[in-house]
């Protein structure tokens, strides 16, 4: 059982150091550095989620006692809560793209470990899946958010408001 629970943690890892990799490509191209700072922000984000799964991951693989009991209750790091900077109007078709994508990803780990809740045989476990899925959720509902933001820009700058 163990096993399973550890390749979940795997691929959660995996999942997370995608995140980072596609946030830190989104800041390469951000065109100014406001922007860039914010997708950096993003991918130092999921680099933190990252490091909770590795550690929790050590924590498991030896499967001894007390250290395996507490690596399910270690709550992870609490996500940040982020005030984004107005995007330059030539990149924010970039934005919104950055985010849509960022609420894809969310929604996709949510549903990962909802999942991962389903299949396991251990109470520790399924705490430690709703604390991630808390812990998602909150990214999806700010990337949601920013989303909204940056399509009703782009369609001002496209003509489309106010209709």
């Amino acid at each position: 059982m163990v096993k399973e629970e550890l390749d979940i943690i795997k691929q959660a890892i995996l999942n997370e150091i995608e995140g980072f990799e596609f946030y830190q490509m989104a800041a390469k191209q951000a065109g100014t550095k406001e922007s860039s700072e914010t997708f950096m922000a993003l991918a130092r984000e999921e680099l933190k989620h990252a490091d909770y799964l590795k550690d929790l991951f050590d924590k498991i693989k030896t499967n001894e006692g007390e250290d395996f009991e507490l690596a399910f209750v270690s709550e992870p790091p609490s996500p940040n809560i982020y005030k984004w900077n107005k995007m330059d109007k030539q990149y924010t078709g970039l934005g919104m793209s950055v985010f849509a994508i960022g609420v894809q990803m969310e929604k996709d780990t949510i549903q990962f470990y909802k999942e991962a809740k389903k299949k396991t045989k251990l109470k520790q476990a399924e705490i430690l899946y709703d604390l991630l899925i808390k812990w998602e959720f909150i990214h999806l509902k700010q990337f949601a958010e920013q989303y909204d933001i940056y399509k009703e820009e782009w369609w001002a700058d496209q003509g489309f408001a106010p209709f």
